[in-house]
């Protein structure tokens, strides 16, 4: 394809050209290839990779995109009334940054710090009603294969990494579920019906002392033994 152009000279006469038509980032007039983008807290890498163009990871994805916790989510949910589950509770987002760099001058020992931060729906197990728990983390990770060591670098906690290529969402869902209580509840106790004027302290029917024995701690380690059983 070409593009015309026409004009007029001095002394009344006209001119008239073509050209190849030019088109965006492509080679003449073919279609546009644009190269995908990838979700860098999604792709396999190396901790060297990440840490050698220091590395900065924008965190913003929804609950539903990190399956183990979301699974843990799911399962403390489901011991309320059908009616009582909060909805939409896997779109709340997961909110944070990541930083890869070296902990030391030489260049040789990968690290990341950041912080992330999501609102999870959980299941008060004083009240045995749904609340918004807040999580934080502020990772300051050595990342070191199970063969590596680090000397000195108090400031940082080693992160040993299953294999050398991985993904960095593995590590901030990891976290996140290590941060869940062991027994959630309100942080504030007015919001917390259990604790209110017009329950008794201290008495609970059957059914709900039976539902506290639900704390985070026994779903997280339900859905781990699953994980290394998982023909069972």
């Amino acid at each position: 394809m070409f593009d015309e152009f026409s004009g007029f000279v001095a002394g009344g006469g006209r001119f008239s050209c073509s050209r190849p038509r030019q088109c965006f980032d492509t080679g003449g007039c073919g279609p546009y290839h644009a190269r995908a983008m990838g979700n860098p807290l999604r792709d396999s890498r190396t901790a060297a990779d990440l840490a050698s163009v220091g590395q900065v990871i924008e965190i913003a994805n929804k609950i539903g995109s990190f399956e183990s916790l979301a699974g843990i989510v799911e399962a403390d949910l489901a011991a309320l009334d059908p009616d009582k589950v909060p909805s939409g509770w896997r779109e709340n987002v997961v909110l944070g940054e990541l930083q890869f760099g070296y902990a030391d001058a030489d260049g040789c020992v990968p690290a990341v710090s950041g912080s992330a931060t999501v609102a999870v729906s959980a299941v008060c197990q004083r009240c045995l009603e749904p609340f918004q728990l807040q999580l934080n983390i502020e990772p300051k990770l050595l990342l070191l294969t199970t063969d590596e060591a680090a000397v000195g670098h108090a400031e940082f906690e080693v992160w040993e990494l299953e294999a050398e290529i991985f993904r960095p969402q593995d590590i901030v869902e990891e976290l996140l579920i290590m941060a869940l209580p062991f027994s959630a509840t309100h942080d504030n106790v007015a919001d917390c019906k259990a604790l209110s004027p017009t329950v008794t302290e201290g008495k609970m029917d059957d059914d709900s002392s039976e539902e506290l024995l639900r704390p985070f701690a026994a779903l997280r380690a339900q859905m781990q033994q699953n994980e290394k059983d998982p023909e069972d």
